[in-house]
């Protein structure tokens, strides 16, 4: 598709309501190369379902398609093929530059299966500060603060932001592997500008200047290095071996690395090595054939390593489950909530409230119906894996109806009480229940609380009114 440029598109490997043999599947699959790159999913009309990346094309793509893949990925992704008539892909040079273009078409297309790099707070970015030395940091997106002058907001400049990164530990990996190639300031303090004069002075070769400058020296602190300058990891900023003009070309190489223009940093570095060796400088010359060097042979195996040791486990456990409930005293006060729950744990920030506009009379039915309707037109809204209702077969009916008519396909499960309000049993797809038993259970306990909560205010805002 030209959507995404030189991709090429694999094969229409489904028809509609149809299944291919698993050995003819398999074989338009293995047409796929066995190298790095990221790979695409799409839908019957080419639409993009989901992007991902791998260390082998061939063998990643094909691992999707075994007989257990609801088991051994989870609903989310089996969900998906279901809806999967081609696969496109690119191929990359190393993981690393994977890993980042991953984030980086995420981040333009916004596919709806990638709902875990879509709903961002709390995954990683790389970050360039705005200042004279640029510090290169890794930060959680609830940190990023957009610039508000008008509600005074604190908030933190940057000068670049790449990602997000899901996979934390990845980019950690993936930025020591950058920094041997291009050596930045994380944390250190950059020399004074009285420091730098003496440390600049002391490149000099002419042995009077040498002997003013130790002289010179007595009386001027000698800047320290830090750890990482000491390793080779900082190029020189806090002991003022580097100008800001120099260290802006590092900062712009790193820039262009995340954006996925490596091919513009080796030309300009072939460009800037004959430069100097016409110069005759040549150890400037031999440090960036080591740097062209590193970038044409881009050593990441401790990211093969991770990515195929963690992919799975990341795919099993990052399921959005949302649980609704209904709220009302006689059928006055009506209201309905939302929660959700992911890797067993309440995420409250995508919590919703709803106050009913229906004259529902204290159908929970009807209810439920609207709260659905309504939550699901917010396309911006992550997709859930699963839904969660508080009731039996009815509420389960009628949200499969509702998503029916939006045309969706979320598999429901329903949480059913006993007398005394308590869960008896589940209902719903058996592997979905038996698996996610507990985070269901957790969803449908926090959306009754979060209800009861939501109805008492409401009430008690009423009843001062009639007063």
């Amino acid at each position: 598709p030209t959507l995404w440029g030189k991709i090429m598109t694999l094969a229409v490997f489904r028809k509609k309501n149809t299944q291919p043999a698993r050995a003819t599947l398999l074989a338009l699959l293995a047409g796929l190369p066995e190298m790095p790159g990221v790979y695409f999913f799409l839908g019957a009309k080419k639409d993009l379902l989901y992007i991902g990346k791998a260390t082998s094309l061939c063998d990643r793509v094909k691992s999707y398609f075994s007989r257990d893949i609801a088991e051994a990925r989870g609903p989310k992704i089996a969900l998906m093929l279901g809806s999967v008539r081609f696969v496109a892909y690119k191929t990359t040079d190393s993981v690393l530059e994977a890993l980042i273009l991953e984030s980086n078409l995420i981040k333009e297309h916004q596919p709806p299966y990638n709902t875990d790099a879509k709903d961002d707070k709390s995954y990683s970015h790389v970050v360039i500060t705005e200042e004279l030395f640029p510090r290169v940091l890794i930060v959680r997106g609830r940190d990023i603060v957009k610039k508000n002058h008008i509600s005074g907001i604190r908030y933190q400049e940057y000068r670049h932001t790449f990602g997000p990164f899901p996979h934390g530990l990845q980019l950690r990996e993936a930025m020591k592997i950058v920094r041997k190639l291009f050596p930045y300031r994380d944390t250190c303090k950059p020399a004074s500008n009285e420091q730098r004069t003496v440390s600049n002075e002391q490149r000099t070769t002419n042995s009077e200047q040498r002997t003013a400058n130790r002289e010179q020296l007595i009386t001027n602190k000698e800047p320290r290095a830090c750890f990482n300058r000491q390793i080779g990891l900082c190029p020189g900023v806090c002991t003022g071996k580097i100008t800001a003009r120099e260290y802006a070309k590092t900062i712009r190489n790193i820039q262009l690395f995340f954006t996925g223009k490596k091919g513009t940093i080796i030309r300009q570095l072939e460009r800037e090595m004959k430069a100097a060796a016409k110069r005759s400088e040549f150890e400037q010359a031999g440090e960036i054939k080591r740097t062209l060097f590193g970038l044409r042979h881009i050593q990441d195996m401790a990211l093969i390593k991770d990515n195929e040791q963690r992919t799975m486990n990341t795919e099993q456990q990052d399921i959005r489950i949302e649980a609704y409930d209904v709220a009302h005293l006689g059928g006055t006060a009506s209201v309905g909530v939302m929660t959700v729950v992911r890797n067993m744990t309440p995420d409250t920030d995508e919590y919703r409230q709803f106050r009913l506009r229906g004259r529902h009379g204290g159908n929970d039915l009807s209810a439920l119906e609207e709260i659905l309707r309504r939550r699901l037109r917010h396309p911006k809204w992550s997709l859930p894996e699963i839904i969660v209702v508080d009731g039996n077969t009815l509420q389960l009916s009628v949200a499969e109806m509702v998503l029916h008519d939006m045309g969706l396909s979320i598999p429901v499960v329903g949480v059913v009480k006993n007398a005394r309000h308590q869960p008896q049993r589940l209902i719903g797809p058996e592997t979905l229940t038996k698996r996610f038993k507990k985070e269901i259970l957790l969803a449908n306990s926090e959306a009754h609380r979060f209800a009861i909560g939501y109805h008492r205010r409401r009430r008690g805002k009423e009843f001062l009114k009639q007063r």
